[in-house]
């Protein structure tokens, strides 16, 4: 079995869907934000401080989040897919006034029904 990896019309596809996420998260529009993500109990973002479990306990952290201090830069961002219906985003990332190096992935699935959504989370800082 051979597996397409990068196809570049699914690829383009998945780096412009992670692109609108990164503008609504520094934007903070949230509803959008929810959107992107896979609306189960199976959905997973673990976070900074938080590790939460399901799109409810998704939205209810999005809604109670400070709206100030989301900018941010992004570096070594690498997204890979995997056939038509599968992918990974990941990036580094700075926030003003923050010494240390964020990190940030993304597991995508294009589900039937619903198109390309977020199934699972990550982001962290690196220690000093």
């Amino acid at each position: 079995m051979t597996m397409d990896i990068d196809l570049p019309d699914v690829h383009a596809e998945l780096s412009a869907l992670f692109a609108r996420y990164e503008d609504a998260l520094v934007h903070n529009r949230i509803d959008e934000l929810d959107a992107f993500f896979w609306p189960t109990a199976l959905a997973l973002r673990y976070g900074v401080r938080e590790n939460l479990h399901g799109i409810e306990a998704i939205r209810a952290f999005r809604a109670a989040r400070p709206a100030q201090g989301l900018a941010r830069t992004l570096q070594h961002t690498v997204i890979t897919t995997f056939g038509r219906d599968f992918g990974v985003a990941n990036t580094e990332f700075r926030r003003d006034g923050e010494p240390r190096i964020g990190r940030q992935s993304q597991t995508w699935v294009r589900l039937p029904g619903l198109g390309w959504r977020i199934v699972a989370a990550h982001v962290s800082l690196m220690a000093d």
